[in-house]
Formats: C-alpha cells, sequence, structure tokens
C-alpha cells in the first residue's frame, strides 16, 4: 500500500540532509537549510516534493511542540515577572508597527482595510526561529530573551483577536463585535482558570503517577498527550494551537518532571519544526521573486529597518539598557510563521491579492533567512555601537545565578545523599539529579537542589552546566545507565572530573575507557575494608596495615592503566603526581614558623607548595618570604607517597 505522504517526508528530508549537510561544511545556519530546500525542491523549484498541504500539517506539530518545550522552561511566577515585557513591549510593539506599516501600504495604493491587514501581517514575529535561535545559543534567560520571549507571546495572543477583526474589516462579520470580542475574554479567562487549576493539582499528581511507574515510554506517551490535550482544548475555543501547546508546557514546568519532559520531547520537536521551515520554503514563487527582485529587496530591507527601530525603541521606553533593546531589535525584526495563517484569512476575505500575497511571502522568507545572521552577529554590531562604559545587561539575581565549579551528583540514593552532606558541611555547591520520584520529592521538601530526570539524556547533563561543573559523581545501581551517563558526559565536555561507583573491577576498567577519572570498584574497597579490619584485630601496626591498603588499590589501578594511551592525558604517564590541601591545625607543626626559601620544604619533603589559603583570600605562587602559619591550608604538588605521607602525618616527616 502506497502512503503518499511518506513518500514526500522520505524526499524532504533526505534532501534536507544533503542541503545541510552542504550548509555545515559552510558554516550556515540550519534553518537557512531547510528553507533552501523547500526553495529549491518545492514546487517552484525542482518540484520534487508537492505535497505542500499535507507538509504544513506537520510543520504545524512542530511549531505546538516548540511552543509546549518554551512553556515546559518557564513557570507561573516566571509569566508573571515577564508581564512587563508581554503588555507593555508586546502591544508597543504590535500597535506602532501596524501604524508604520499600514501607513506604508497606504502610499503603496492600498486601500484603508486592506492597509491595517497588512500592518497586521508585518507585526507578527517569527517564535518557531527566534525561540529556536536562542535557545541554542543558551539566551533564552537573559534580559532580552526574555524581552523576545514576551513580547513573542503577545504577538501569539493577538493573532486570535486579528482573526476574529479580519471579516469585520473586510465588512463580513456576523453580529456585533463586542460582543465576539467579550466572548474572546470569557475563554481567556477559562483557559486561566484551567492553567491554575491544571498546574497545582491536576498535572502534578498524573505525573507522579505516572513516575512512580519507572517507564520511559508511558511517561512520554503521558506529556504527549498533555501536550496535545491542551493545544485541542485552546483550539476548539477558537485559540490557537501554539498558545494551547504552551499553556500544557507551562501546567508541566511547576513540578519536578519537567526537565525529563524537555528531554524527551527535543528530537520530536526537531523533526517536525524540520517540516515548518522547509514547508515556509515551498510557498516561495522564485518567478515572481525574479520578475520583482528590486522591489523584494528594497521592501524587505524597509520592513527590516521599520521593525528593528520600533523595538529597539519600545524597549528601550521600558526602562531598559540599550544593549537589551538593540539585541531585541535584532531578534525580532523578522515575518512570523502565525502571518502565514492569518494572511490565508485575509485572501479569503479579498482583503490582500495575489500579487500582495507573493510580496509578502518572499519578504517573510527573506526576513527569516537573515535572522540567524543577524542574531549571529548583533553582539558585535552592539558592541561598536554602544560604549564599553554604558549600563551593560543587568545582573542575574540570586536564582537565577550560573552554576560554575559546582559539584554534580547523579544518583541521590545512599552514596548520593552522603555526598550530599559532606559537600554541604564543606561550603561547595552541588545539585543532584535522579530518577526516583520518590527520591526527589523528598530531596526538594529539604530543600536539595534536586531535579528529576534521565542522566543518561544530553539536556539533562547541559541542564545541569555539566560543562561548567569541577567534579560529576556517577552513583546510580545500574551498571548499563552507569556507562551511559559517564559516556554522555564525555560527549558533552572533557574538562569535568568524573567520579564513579561500580561493582566489579572488570566494569571499572570500561569506565575507565569510556573517561571516568576515578573509579570506585565495591569489590575491591570491600575486600580492602575486610582486610583493613582483620589486622586490626591482630594488632598489626596501623602504618603498615595503611601500606597494604594502598598496595591493594594501585595493583587495581595497574590492571586498569594499560587500556590507555597517549590520547588519555597527561595524567595517564604520571600516575605517581598527586596534589592535596593541607590545613596546618597543629602547633607547632613542622611547617610553620620558618619561611619556604629557609625551610626546604621542596628539597627535603619532595612537595612543592603552588599556594595557600589564609583567611579565606587564596594566594598563588607564594614567594621564598612566605612563612606558613596555623590555620593556612596549603595547596601542595609531587609525588603521591610523599604527599599522602604528608597530608596523613599528625605532625609532619
Amino acid at each position: 500500500m502506497e502512503i503518499p505522504l511518506l513518500k514526500e517526508a522520505v524526499t524532504i528530508l533526505g534532501l534536507s540532509v544533503l542541503v545541510i549537510y552542504l550548509f555545515q561544511k559552510l558554516k550556515l545556519p540550519t534553518i537557512l537549510g531547510f528553507l533552501a530546500t523547500g526553495i529549491i525542491f518545492g514546487p517552484s523549484g525542482f518540484g520534487l516534493a508537492s505535497a505542500s498541504h499535507e507538509i504544513e500539517m506537520l510543520s504545524e506539530i512542530g511549531v505546538v511542540l516548540l511552543l509546549f518545550i518554551i512553556g515546559l522552561e518557564f513557570s507561573l511566577n516566571d509569566l508573571m515577572k515577564l508581564r512587563k515585557a508581554v503588555l507593555g513591549g508586546g502591544s508597543g510593539q504590535v500597535l506602532l508597527t501596524i501604524a508604520s506599516m499600514g501607513g506604508v501600504a497606504l502610499l503603496w495604493g492600498l486601500g484603508t482595510e486592506s492597509a491595517v491587514f497588512i500592518g497586521f501581517l508585518f507585526s507578527l514575529s517569527s517564535t518557531a526561529i527566534v525561540l529556536k535561535l536562542i535557545q541554542e545559543r543558551g539566551e533564552i534567560r537573559t534580559p532580552y530573551g526574555r524581552m523576545a520571549l514576551g513580547i513573542l507571546i503577545f504577538q501569539d495572543i493577538i493573532v486570535v483577536p486579528m482573526m476574529l477583526v479580519t471579516p469585520i474589516l473586510a465588512g463580513a462579520g456576523e453580529g456585533n463585535p463586542w460582543v465576539q470580542l467579550g466572548i474572546l475574554l470569557v475563554k481567556f479567562l477559562v483557559v486561566g482558570l484551567c492553567l491554575v487549576l491544571g498546574t497545582k493539582y491536576a498535572v502534578p499528581f498524573l505525573l507522579r503517577e505516572i513516575a512512580r511507574t519507572r517507564s520511559r515510554e508511558l511517561f512520554l506517551l503521558s506529556v504527549v498527550v498533555i501536550c496535545f490535550a491542551v493545544a485541542f482544548g485552546t483550539s476548539s475555543l477558537g485559540l490557537s494551537l501554539a498558545l494551547g501547546a504552551f499553556l500544557a508546557g507551562l501546567t508541566i514546568s511547576g513540578s519536578p518532571y519537567s526537565h525529563q519532559a524537555t528531554s524527551l520531547i527535543i528530537p520530536f520537536r526537531e523533526l517536525f519544526t524540520s517540516f515548518f521551515f522547509v514547508s515556509v520554503g515551498m510557498l516561495l514563487e522564485l518567478d515572481f521573486f525574479v520578475h520583482h527582485v528590486l522591489e523584494v529587496l528594497g521592501l524587505t530591507l524597509l520592513v527590516m529597518l521599520v521593525k528593528f527601530g520600533l523595538i529597539t525603541a519600545v524597549v528601550r521606553l521600558l526602562g531598559y539598557p540599550l544593549k537589551v533593546a538593540l539585541n531585541t531589535g535584532f531578534a525580532l525584526f523578522q515575518v512570523g510563521e502565525f502571518a502565514f495563517i492569518l494572511s490565508r484569512t485575509g485572501q479569503d476575505y479579498a482583503l490582500i491579492g495575489g500579487v500582495e500575497y507573493q510580496y509578502f511571502l518572499n519578504v517573510s522568507v527573506f526576513t527569516m533567512a537573515l535572522t540567524p545572521f543577524a542574531i549571529m552577529a548583533a553582539p558585535g554590531i552592539i558592541k561598536k555601537l554602544v560604549p564599553e562604559k554604558a549600563p551593560d545587561l543587568p545582573e542575574p539575581s540570586e536564582e537565577e545565578e550560573e552554576l560554575k565549579d559546582h559539584l554534580i551528583i547523579i544518583g541521590y540514593g545512599l552514596n548520593g545523599q552522603q555526598m550530599a552532606k559532606v559537600a554541604k558541611k564543606a561550603g561547595i555547591r552541588y545539585v543532584v539529579a535522579d530518577l526516583n520520584p520518590e527520591s526527589i520529592r523528598k530531596a526538594q521538601a529539604e530543600g536539595e537542589p534536586a531535579y528529576y530526570g534521565d542522566a543518561t539524556q544530553a539536556f539533562i547533563l547541559e541542564h545541569l552546566r555539566v560543562y561548567k561543573a569541577r567534579v560529576a559523581v556517577v552513583a546510580v545501581s545500574y551498571e548499563h545507565a552507569t556507562e551511559s551517563i559517564v559516556a554522555q558526559i564525555r560527549e558533552i565536555c572533557n574538562t569535568v572530573h568524573i567520579i564513579v561507583r561500580c561493582k566489579s573491577l572488570k566494569q571499572a576498567e570500561r569506565l575507565r575507557s569510556l573517561g571516568a577519572g576515578d573509579v570506585v570498584a565495591e569489590e575491591v574497597e570491600s575486600s580492602v575494608e575486610i582486610s583493613v579490619r582483620s589486622l586490626a584485630q591482630y594488632l598489626v601496626p596501623p602504618d603498615l596495615i595503611r601500606n597494604y591498603a594502598d598496595m591493594v588499590r594501585s595493583d587495581s589501578d595497574r590492571r586498569i592503566r594499560p587500556l590507555f594511551g597517549r590520547e588519555a592525558g597527561l595524567i595517564g604517564h604520571f600516575p605517581n603526581v598527586k596534589i592535596g590541601s593541607l590545613k596546618l591545625d597543629l602547633d607547632p607543626h613542622q611547617l610553620t614558623g620558618h619561611s619556604l626559601g629557609s625551610s626546604n620544604i621542596r628539597e627535603r619533603l619532595e612537595v612543592t607548595v603552588l599556594g595557600y589559603w589564609r583567611e579565606s583570600i587564596w594566594h598563588a605562587h607564594p614567594p621564598a618570604s612566605y612563612v606558613p602559619e596555623r590555620g593556612d591550608i596549603l595547596l601542595v604538588f609531587g609525588n603521591s607517597e610523599r604527599v599522602n605521607a604528608l597530608l596523613e602525618s599528625e605532625r609532619g616527616l
């Protein structure tokens, strides 16, 4: 049996692979590759993909999933914080753009009603493109990212009233327009009430019960059902699917399961949004562009300048720094996907003709295509436009302060809980991730920075800022999951030091080969502990017991070490090197009372003092005149045996 849509999908995806591969080689944005695929192989190009309506249906799923993930990243509290951007920035930008572009349409020779409708179209920006680019750059929570999101949310909401007003503009409205607007307001109030109740009660309860099953498939299915059910509900009320998807994301964002939901949905979003960008390219008629190239380029430049100027001015008037205003202007100057939906309504009511529609399509596609370049170039341009002494972006609040140099604890069983207690007492900033919903709920109730999520997923690790962490402790019970987590961490970054717990020495060898820094094998540690306690009962001296334990551990380490070649890093070639910290608590201590130069620490103890902390202040590269005092913490470097002996000795050597 032949499925026409399947043929189109395979054709488009296959061609997209080739085009995007070429674009990646040329270091061009992926979005541009999808647009080019639609233009080149669509109806006006080679005609290899012609089912534009079916492809458009798939593209709408991509927009829904994109808005759903954006909703997952924001809570109702975050949305309330955006009210200034949504109400002030969004309304100001939309009204001014309608007035400006409507005026241009009047000068072009269109009637008043058509001019207002043209203003509607050009007032909307691309949620799909802008949020995807901002997300990829990690700027969604920056001041300009929040402002852009707020304006886009307002635009997505205002599309509905625009569609209701369109028949009125064309003189084909049914009933009193004020009654229709009143009904629309009631619908928004109903949706808002359902959103609050769902966020507080229904969704957290449902996901908690689903998470208890530990079924990844059931959890994914439940999240998808919530997304499309809410989107369908808002659509049934006459609101947009995308707005419903955003609200569905908000209902889940307040629960501990939002990050896991995001990690599972992202692959589907990437697939379906690719159809959206291809479908936009397929709408363009190349013949029209060739015959009207100067007019199209002129209108494109005009739209970009008008929207950029108006958005920058509105954001600046709201009290934001100039850099934030300019960044927002660079991000939102294009025409958006909801304008395409609105334009069809305008065609149905004869507010826009075939020629005007093609001008609109060409300008829209070109502004979309230029958006990735504008966002990438914005920091450099703004740096030249805004003097360095000008106010910079506001500092993030304490809640939003980025994790840096922190400890990641993956697995919140006995080992993970103990590690968290030790880190808290030591003043080390840490975060916890686990797939056990009960453990996470209990940890969060105790004020722990704990997240529900599968650490084998790159999104979860990136959310934990693994690339900025100093140490990642992997303490999960499942062998396969442990190896997957270590491999995924190393796929993201090589800087974090990975400490892993495992059962056997054989698994320890595999974990080392995957990139683990320290591996604690339970069979080795248990044998050492049994031997140590047994020898103590026979009154064997503690130093001999310690030497025996070190010997067993180093023998295990030597069994693993040959697995590594030159690519494993310098530490593989210097197995006897160690860095340690020593607190001078004893008075007198062998290291106190004499300067580094006069005590000959390097020659006598065979260690080098790299630096020291005194009264919580770090001093690097201490001079020969430095005199260690009681309470100092020294950072020492040297042969591992000598460093160990120094750290373990109560009175020095």
